[in-house]
């Protein structure tokens, strides 16, 4: 059981354990009464239960059926009302919605052959070869679904090319920062804000 912020967080097996990262997003979210918010990837939900005690609402899509069902039991346990979990790749459940905020925590590390296995929680922090293969798929989708003064706010490392992520957000029509930046261990574990 983790605490943080008055919450009571449950782990769960084969779900990613909020780590560093996790807590550094937390701490750094742009939050406001009225956004209307999705998640994207919220494992045990903690991101998305944080962001429940400020926002109007959340949707959280997770990729992994485990997370799903862990992120819903959190949400039971901290008798939250304005969280919704989804199952799905990415944005493919919610069709054409549109939000004020998105969050991603992403899976961010570079892997190759040797580090890839079919457990669910790979899923979690597998971004393939360059560390950029599910962020690279997040961003090519992400203006369709926020409104027209939306933000997105994703986790990444720089093992996983921040520039290259701040580039392409530009690119895209945002004005883009790093509002947050940990260094841990070889890395450094970095929140990319982007606003349209």
């Amino acid at each position: 059981m983790i605490e943080y912020e008055g919450l009571q967080i449950e782990t769960c097996k084969d779900v990613y354990l909020p780590s560093e990262d996790s807590f550094l997003f937390a701490d750094n979210l742009f939050l406001k009464s009225e956004y209307e918010v999705l998640e994207i990837g919220p494992g045990t939900g903690i991101i998305s239960l944080t962001a429940s005690k400020v926002v109007k609402n959340v949707t959280c899509i997770d990729i992994n059926p485990k997370a799903v069902l862990c992120t819903k039991k959190n949400i039971k346990r901290n008798d939250i009302k304005n969280v919704t979990v989804l199952e799905g790749d990415l944005f493919e459940p919610i069709g054409k919605q549109k939000f004020d905020l998105i969050l991603f925590n992403t899976p961010y590390l570079p892997t190759d052959e040797m580090d890839i296995n079919d457990d669910l929680l790979n899923k979690a922090w597998d971004g393939g070869e360059d560390g950029r293969e599910t962020i690279d798929r997040f961003l090519n989708e992400i203006k369709e679904h926020l409104k027209q003064e939306g933000i997105v706010q994703l986790v990444q490392s720089s093992l996983s090319d921040n520039k290259k992520t701040c580039k392409k957000l530009k690119k895209l029509g945002f004005k883009v920062e790093i509002t947050a930046n940990e260094h841990i261990f070889f890395e450094d574990i970095t929140v990319i804000s982007g606003k349209l």
